[in-house]
């Protein structure tokens, strides 16, 4: 039996609809389960298959009748069963949310076709792993971007009606276009925005150590990979430090300047490579700013790839729409410094969602019918 007959809707319809409904309502929280492993091992480098299900606390090997989604957690009433330590919210949180997307993907795209319900919902899970992982560590894993790309290219071609077309040829056009708009025109804006707005001020509280390790940057409040600053040769990091320590010397109120060829402590140069460890204590930084990073690009391209070049383009104008009302919130609420704390992955993955629940109505309201 091919793959079409599995998921003709006339194979489908002699189960009871909402059958199907409370299916994927369970198979979503399942996966959410699976996200939930994700979310924490993956920005830690961890293997999301082994070791199995274990408590971060005690290491307490959670057997499968303790680790039934939603149910478990409410049982339990959030801790671990051996050691009682809490069990952070977002699990229940993420199963639930995973659980209802399934869910909608069903009842809107069902009636049409399941198999397009399924790999809608498949994608909606990455962008939910995507935004978790995001707010908690600022990088969305290449998993999960490089990934998508991929597996959204793969689905377009077996697929094709992810982007209305009824050729396969037709499906992987759309595809591609999608991944090469999505990643050229993100690159093209955040390197724009490196010209124009290429330095960033960052007062911080007296006597404020400041880690300069072989890969990142390490402030206080978050760790700052050294990729994530450096896109051109002539990004520099600069600090005023009251001090600074190498392995073999140190310095008292000097000026540092670190760039990805070349350090600079007061008037000694040094060729960062043989810098293993800088330590140094200021109260400000100037950082190379970004308005997106790399991980967005690549984010842009996988949701390109399953949406089509004009879900890219809805997408960058929404995000950008949704970021302005939540600085705009954050000023009014006299929280302004959170804004620098919020990543903009997370708004990229909204602006994907009403794209495709309601993008081309949306679209089609402001400038007339929509033609894909």
């Amino acid at each position: 039996m091919g793959i079409d007959a599995i998921f003709d809707s006339r194979n489908w319809a002699p189960v009871p609809f909402h059958f199907w409904s409370l299916v994927f309502f369970v198979l979503g929280c399942m996966v959410g389960s699976f996200l939930n492993v994700c979310i924490y091992r993956m920005p830690l480098g961890l293997s999301v298959i082994s070791p199995p299900s274990h408590c971060p606390h005690c290491r307490y090997s959670i057997p499968w009748y303790l680790n039934i989604p939603l149910v478990t957690w409410l049982w339990l009433r959030g801790q671990c069963r051996n050691c009682r330590a809490p069990i952070s919210p977002r699990y229940f949180l993420v199963e639930l949310l995973t659980g209802v997307t399934f869910l909608v993907c069903w009842l809107v795209f069902g009636p049409k076709s399941a198999f397009l319900a399924l790999v809608y919902a498949g994608f909606l899970a990455g962008l939910i792993a995507a935004t978790f992982i995001d707010f908690e560590h600022f990088i969305i894993p290449d998993e999960i971007t490089i990934g998508g790309a991929v597996v959204g290219f793969l689905c377009s071609f077996i697929l094709p009606a992810l982007h209305g077309e009824p050729s396969l040829t037709g499906g992987m056009k759309q595809s591609v276009l999608g991944i090469l708009m999505g990643a050229g025109l993100i690159y093209g804006i955040l390197r724009l925005g490196k010209l124009m707005f290429g330095r960033q001020k960052l007062e911080l509280p007296g006597n404020t150590r400041i880690l300069f390790s072989e890969t990142a940057l390490h402030l206080p409040d978050k760790d700052i990979p050294y990729e994530e600053l450096f896109y051109r040769q002539s990004d520099v990091i600069a600090i005023q430090a009251q001090t600074v320590e190498l392995v073999d010397r140190c310095y008292r109120d000097v000026r540092v300047r670190l760039s990805p060829k070349r350090l600079l402590i007061g008037d000694e140069e040094f060729n960062p490579e043989e810098v293993p460890h800088l330590e140094a204590v200021s109260a400000e930084i100037v950082l190379p700013r970004e308005a997106m990073g790399l991980g967005d690009v690549k984010f842009m391209a996988a949701i390109g790839a399953f949406l089509g070049w004009q879900a890219v383009v809805f997408s960058l104008v929404i995000s950008s729409l949704i970021g302005s009302l939540v600085g705009v919130a954050l000023i009014v609420m006299r929280r302004r410094e959170w804004s620098s704390r919020l990543p903009y992955g997370p708004y990229i993955a909204l602006a994907a969602v009403i794209w495709l629940f309601a993008g081309k109505r949306i679209v089609g309201l402001l400038f007339g019918p929509f033609d894909s």
